[in-house]
């Protein structure tokens, strides 16, 4: 099933705001993309029918495992992109600004050339 950029990125949102502070609500949502509540009510409404959260009736948001496996991989995704363009010389917030474009559009086999090239490139310089 192909999932949207937009719901990658709830999704995302979600699994970093409760890495950074455990419990999450779409209030937390809204303060941190800076989106308007209906938007993001609309949006956890969407991710709720798809399978892909679940909210408590005190309105806490948890990542059902189809959920989880895309936040995680686009978190992945994410990290690495930035700390690779920043790497390279690229500023702190370009670096992050990019990866976020890039983390969506890019395939899982370039990404793992990516990676793997990556590596060998670290442990060359690391001998």
């Amino acid at each position: 099933m192909k999932i949207h950029e937009s719901a990658e990125n709830y999704l995302e949102t979600i699994l970093i705001l409760q890495k950074r502070k455990g419990d999450v609500r779409s209030i937390d949502i809204v303060n941190e993309l800076e989106y308007s509540k209906p938007s993001v009510s609309v949006a956890m409404k969407n991710l709720r029918e798809n399978g892909y959260i679940e909210m408590d009736s005190d309105g806490y948001i948890s990542l059902l495992a189809q959920g989880r496996e895309i936040a995680e991989r686009m978190y992945e995704r994410h990290t690495f992109l930035t700390d690779w363009l920043t790497e390279l010389g690229v500023d702190q917030k370009t670096a992050a600004e990019d990866a976020c474009k890039i983390e969506h559009v890019i395939s899982a086999e370039s990404f793992e050339a990516i990676k793997a090239h990556t590596a060998l490139n670290r442990g060359i310089k690391e001998r």
